[in-house]
């Protein structure tokens, strides 16, 4: 039984902070005890190495050769009153050279504790740097918008090899398998592809030749156009799954396309055939600048309307699409249709390969349940992203965004 996820506390105090105060501290209590220590040392020096008493100090010997003097009188004696004045003048030189040397020797400590706490923050930095290195290429490699996208990424840390070093190179190894298990995923989906593009084309042309012979029947016919109608889905399946795999990898060459431009287009191919269903389609453009692609782009665009048109209410129905320069000149595209009302728990299974909506699962499905997949892993492909919301009264709206550029350069920027 797996455990269930607790939300993640609030970071207080980084690594290095909690460093540095235990650098600090430690210090502070080393510094500590040594001046009590030397404090305790400095009572017991002055107390048990008695006072000075001039009375009882004897006269050096004279030099030799020198005649001796006769000793000064020291005078009348000067009596206990004397004495204990004596004691209380030095009780009082006592207390003051301890209270000295703790509120001296308790300033110098603060400010070599500072000193000390400086130097570990700077200390824990440096020995921290590996790991924010580490930090941040696996928030990058996390960020990709496509989860093989991304870990071409390497930590690549020099230095020696210390247990940081070892994480690195960890890190490292595993980054690389993965990209190899992605890459290998990714060529195997366009070879299959292209091997099943071959028996089907043949067979397709077999079905022709069968179905226009002069001999062949009525039913031949029409079995002919069952299996071309079939044939040609599976064609539909077999493009979509190769475009899916070519649009998973980022686009390295791009150009400014002007999405109003793909939007005409698309919507002028298909309103004839959405009109033949009692389907309007309509558009609303604006210019939109991007830089991308401009095939997958448009594929992009088709796979959208097609869809309206497809999962639509039937006669009656609309398809509207829109495209126009959004926040920070994003390129904005969005295509809402009529349909049967989406639960909007069932909107992100959308965007998963082979996934469709209610009895659409159904394998006579009139797609292959790979649009809006397509749709997003282009959209990625470009930098940017694919959401979808329930419509208001039935059907789905969905809103790709791009980033912006500039008409009149290339893909450096250049004019």
């Amino acid at each position: 039984m797996s455990r269930p996820r607790t939300a993640l506390r609030p970071r207080r105090f980084t690594l290095r902070a909690r460093l540095t105060l235990v650098y600090g501290a430690m210090f502070l209590a080393a510094g500590a005890v040594l001046l009590g220590l030397t404090y305790v040392l400095f009572n017991a020096r002055l107390s048990g190495g008695g006072t000075f008493n001039s009375s009882s100090a004897e006269p050096s010997a004279a030099p030799t050769g020198t005649p001796a003097r006769a000793a000064p009188d020291p005078g009348p004696d000067p009596g206990p009153t004397h004495e204990r004045f004596t004691e209380s003048r030095e009780d009082v030189l006592l207390d003051a050279a301890g209270n000295s040397l703790l509120t001296q020797g308790g300033i110098a400590l603060l400010v070599v504790g500072a000193a000390a706490a400086g130097s570990g923050w700077l200390v824990a930095g440096r020995v921290l740097a590996p790991l924010h290195r580490v930090t941040d290429t696996a928030r990058r490699i996390a960020a990709a918008p496509a989860a093989g996208r991304g870990l071409h990424e390497r930590i690549a840390l020099g230095g020696p090899g210390d247990e940081v070093r070892e994480l690195a190179d960890a890190f490292d190894t595993m980054v690389e398998r993965l990209d190899r298990s992605f890459d290998g995923q990714r060529r195997f989906v366009a070879n299959a592809s292209h091997e099943l593009r071959t028996p089907l084309t043949v067979g397709r042309a077999l079905v022709e030749t069968a179905m226009h012979r002069p001999a062949a029947s009525a039913d031949v016919r029409h079995l002919g156009e069952d299996l071309l109608r079939i044939n040609s889905r599976h064609e539909r399946l077999i493009s979509g799954l190769l475009l899916l795999a070519t649009s998973e990898n980022e686009v390295t060459e791009r150009h400014p396309v002007d999405l109003a431009d793909i939007v005409g287009h698309v919507v002028a191919q298909a309103a004839s055939a959405a009109a033949k269903a009692g389907i309007e389609v309509t558009a609303e453009t604006a210019e939109a600048w991007t830089a991308g692609d401009a095939l997958l782009l448009e594929r992009l665009v088709h796979n959208l309307v097609e869809n309206g048109v497809r999962h639509n209410s039937g006669a009656g129905g609309h398809v509207r699409v829109s495209c126009a320069a959004g926040a920070g000149g994003r390129a904005e595209l969005r295509v809402a249709n009529t349909g049967p009302t989406v639960p909007p728990y069932e909107i992100p299974a959308l965007f998963e390969p082979f996934r469709r909506l209610g009895a659409d699962r159904l394998v006579t499905g009139g797609g292959a349940g790979l649009g809006l997949s397509i749709v997003r892993a282009v959209a990625r492909a470009h930098g940017g992203d694919a959401t979808a919301r329930p419509r208001t009264g039935g059907g789905l709206t969905v809103t790709v965004t791009l980033p912006p550029d500039e008409p009149g350069k290339d893909a450096d920027g250049a004019p």
